[in-house]
């Protein structure tokens, strides 16, 4: 296995934080409308009322909806809070909260899951079968829900901080800084409205490819957020299984 992805393992079991840091960030939709096309859909569309999380529980992808994807409840680890998320551009933060699965706004409920792609380990023990295991995508995956126009607002928000930071930013979560020279559109599709970006974070001389995706459907707004510590830089494909899947659960 190459060395910066033995380093990069060590640093993702040492801390949690990096882990989601490098989480993904995500970009405009295929629609590819303007921030008044949006407001005017949202504005169309009836005030929500906000799930319970009992509710959101049930509409969360679960062990067994994805394939080769292990799915779990996501764990303090994954929990960073809103003041702990900071960026060197104000218009920037929505873009590291959602990176860091900290949700957008004051959402009435928030639930979240871990995805991870299974390896393929029918050829262990053959050379690159070692390096072939650290070859996994993880997403976190958080779903909100708000009262009335707040998932809007909220999808709003994010997909305005992205068109705004396409240039790069530095984000700070938990004191540790890593930097984003840039957000690259990416295609994505489901529910009321979606947006996608792919990036490659730096960090210590490090460099590692996340995304972010978001899909709105009503009143609930969900993050998918995702990194592969062995993928080549500027190169990691969304989760689509994972979006899909929980895309289908939002009905």
């Amino acid at each position: 296995m190459r060395s910066t992805a033995v380093r990069r393992t060590a640093l993702a079991a040492a801390a949690a934080s990096l882990v989601l840091m490098v989480t993904a960030c995500s970009g405009e939709g295929s629609d590819g409308g303007t921030k008044d096309k949006d407001k005017e859909s949202a504005a169309a569309e009836p005030a929500a009322k906000a799930l319970t999380v009992a509710e959101l529980e049930k509409l969360a992808i679960a062990e067994g909806d994805v394939k080769a994807h292990k799915v779990v409840k996501a764990g303090p680890e994954d929990d960073v809070a809103a003041k702990d998320v900071k960026t060197d551009k104000p218009e920037c933060e929505p873009v590291a909260r959602a990176i860091a699965g900290s949700p957008m706004g004051e959402p009435a409920a928030t639930v979240k899951r871990r995805a991870t792609a299974q390896p393929d380990v029918k050829d262990a023990g053959k050379d690159g079968a070692i390096e072939g295991a650290f070859d996994i995508t993880t997403s976190l995956v958080v779903l909100s829900s708000y009262e009335g126009q707040g998932a809007a607002d909220a999808f709003s928000a994010l997909k305005s901080a992205g068109t705004a930071c396409a240039g790069g930013f530095t984000m700070t979560m938990a004191g540790t800084e890593q930097k984003v020279p840039k957000l690259t559109v990416a295609k994505v599709s489901g529910g009321d409205e979606a947006v996608a970006w792919t990036m490659t974070g730096e960090q210590d001389g490090e460099k590692l490819p996340f995304n972010l995706a978001v899909v709105r459907k009503g009143s609930t707004f969900v993050s998918f957020s995702s990194f592969n510590l062995m993928a080549p830089e500027g190169d990691l494909p969304l989760p689509t299984a994972v979006i899909d899947a929980q895309v289908a659960k939002l009905g």
